[in-house]
């Protein structure tokens, strides 16, 4: 079956919230970076009081990763922290979608580079892979401080009229936009253009992901990552971004992981999986208040 039409009263709704969020943030976009900051990081405080249901799942994902080694205080000032920064990274990106993408650009420091220029060369292509950390937007915007294209796959949001900005603020940049319906054929060509592939995998896919560990815990993983990598052999690069004291963004491109290829399907898709999963974690343990502690990361449990 088909998605049922919306209607018109909501297609109106939906409209005067995308036009309402292109106003505010093209007003935040013009503010001075320091105003724009604060701002961010006051709305995120507010944020962490006024959603309840956010709170808690920050809250409940800190006791699950971290409660036998930080006692609740310390947790509830983690989130408090996290909240702080994802109000930040909201007011960054609107400085980055609506107004000149220089100014945030120019204060990404980038390491590693050559490390993508090594794996590209080897002419398959390649993924970056990454998760909601840092200014995740940032990092994909940064690509323009490099020699190599970078298509990433989106889901679209459930505002046809909202998507539609936040696109067109996406491919200013020199991005591709694969939607995830055409996953697989947009990868494919971007792979055969020499681009790198942007894949975010630090979400919950539901029973039919791969259970891995992830902060002492089985998580449930996409699988999408290791069938690709597996099917095409393009490296996989561990490509992460923090934010420095200051307002300045670090970006670290590493070593393509080495993919286990054993010929046993199954266990290579779980094997690569798992290895995927211990790159976020390595950097979400180093700056845990720079990760994205409001998804409900367990929410799947294995059978």
């Amino acid at each position: 079956m088909g998605r049922r039409p919306r209607s018109p009263a909501r297609r109106a709704v939906q409209w005067v919230v995308a036009a309402l969020a292109r106003a505010a943030g093209t007003a935040v976009a013009y503010l001075p970076a320091p105003i724009a900051r604060a701002l961010g990081a006051s709305l995120g405080e507010a944020a962490y009081w006024v959603l309840p249901g956010r709170r808690r799942i920050a809250l409940d994902n800190l006791g699950l990763a971290l409660g036998e080694v930080v006692p609740a205080p310390r947790r509830a000032a983690l989130a408090r922290r996290c909240f702080r920064h994802l109000g930040i990274t909201a007011a960054e990106c609107c400085r980055l979608f609506f107004g000149p993408a220089e100014r945030l650009l120019g204060r990404v420091h980038v390491r590693g580079l050559e490390h993508a220029e090594a794996a590209l060369a080897e002419g398959r292509g390649a993924f970056c892979l990454t998760a909601h950390y840092g200014n995740w937007e940032l990092l994909a915007a940064a690509h323009r401080l490099s020699r190599f294209g970078l298509t990433v796959v989106v889901r679209p949001l459930d505002n046809p009229f909202l998507d539609a900005v936040v696109a067109r603020a996406r491919e200013r940049s020199g991005l591709r936009v694969v939607p995830k319906r055409d996953a697989v054929r947009g990868v494919r060509a971007a792979l055969a253009r020499g681009d790198c592939v942007g894949i975010l995998l630090d979400q919950d896919a539901g029973r039919d992901g791969a259970f891995v560990p992830f902060l002492g815990r089985p998580a449930s993983t996409s699988r999408s990552l290791a069938v690709l990598a597996l099917k095409t052999r393009a490296p996989v690069i561990p490509a992460f971004i923090r934010r420095l004291p200051g307002g300045d963004h670090e970006l670290v491109l590493e070593q393509p992981i080495p993919l286990a290829v054993t010929g046993d399907l199954d266990h290579d898709i779980l094997e690569n999986t798992a290895r995927f999963a211990a790159a976020i974690e390595r950097h979400v343990r180093a700056h845990p208040e720079q990760w994205f502690w409001v998804h409900r990361r367990w929410k799947s449990r294995p059978a």
